[in-house]
């Protein structure tokens, strides 16, 4: 966790999106292609100081062999704490847009965007279903039985497949992926960062959509999502042993659910597409409008054979 000071304001700010993810990723499948940086392991990491979870999108390989180009999408964590260095990093990148889905509680909470001059973040807030605050009360309140009722008993992982159902049912949640898809197809916005908070719910769904939509096959695109729990581990792990220390959480494991990416999350989201349009790609027609013009801008330019 990028704050130090144990205050209850601080605490409280940040647990829903950085606590402790326990679960590795699985070993990358076919048609994975990964960098390999500073990290002591095989890497898709960007190294933006103070980000921990900013990627680059490029790489991975679709159903007829192209592979999406790299440096062109990043998805990202909050920028919010972005170092001197990472603005250099930032500049370097040549960015373009950023696209903060982090809604105003969570920008007042954590602060705005830390961008390089003349980049300025577009505020396109995706609602959470009342969760930051639910969860954050029941923290807050410091009372276990409390803490139990909310998360405990199967109530975390719940409360994950309801918001990610949101993400397809809310229209306005539908209307900021739709127009984030449409962004990317140009390229005067690129190169283009997308964030939320942790860059795992939000920005995850956003990122699968992308992927699936140049062709980039489900196995490959879950395989992305759930990198999440990798690259969070370690600065989730010190955010849950603080929430303990402090007197806040006596069982700080009841946030795991809320914290990991998995599989049963990303499926809710598509159980509700199956549902209510029969397959990802006429939610990606019906639900989003991106249009066969616009998938076809897409794969021309975020895809190559080279």
């Amino acid at each position: 966790m990028r704050r130090t000071p144990v205050l209850a304001a601080a605490v409280l700010a940040a647990p829903l999106f950085t606590v402790p993810s326990a679960l590795a990723a699985p070993a990358a499948p076919p048609g994975v292609v990964q960098r390999h940086g500073g990290h002591g392991h095989g890497s898709r990491l960007v190294g933006v100081e103070g980000t921990i979870n900013l990627r680059d999108l490029g790489g991975y390989e679709t159903y007829f062999h192209a592979r999406v180009r790299s440096g062109v999408i990043y998805r990202a964590d909050a920028l919010d704490h972005v170092t001197d260095a990472g603005l250099a990093k930032l500049r370097g990148l040549g960015v373009e847009r950023v696209v903060d889905f982090r809604t105003p509680l969570e920008v007042s909470t954590d602060g705005p965007d830390r961008l390089p001059d003349g980049l300025r973040a577009t505020a396109r807030p995706i609602g959470d279903t009342g969760m930051f605050a639910a969860v954050n009360a029941a923290i807050g309140s410091k009372d276990p039985a409390r803490q139990e009722a909310v998360l405990g008993d199967g109530r975390g992982a719940a409360i994950m497949r309801t918001l990610y159902r949101s993400f397809v049912t809310d229209p306005e949640s539908a209307a900021a992926f739709g127009r984030t898809l449409r962004e990317t197809a140009d390229r005067a916005n690129t190169p283009l960062v997308f964030h939320c908070t942790s860059g795992k719910d939000r920005t995850g769904w956003m990122s699968y959509l992308l992927l699936r939509a140049v062709g980039v096959p489900h196995r490959t695109a879950m395989h992305d999502y759930l990198l999440s729990n990798q690259y969070r581990a370690e600065a989730d792990a010190a955010v849950r042993a603080r929430l303990k220390a402090a007197g806040y959480m006596q069982n700080a494991e009841l946030l795991k659910p809320i914290q990991d990416v998995r599989p049963e999350y990303l499926e809710a989201a598509l159980d509700e597409v199956r549902r209510e349009y029969g397959s990802v790609e006429r939610y990606l027609r019906k639900g989003l409008g991106i249009d066969g013009r616009t998938r076809a801008k897409l794969r021309h330019h975020l895809l190559t054979r080279h």
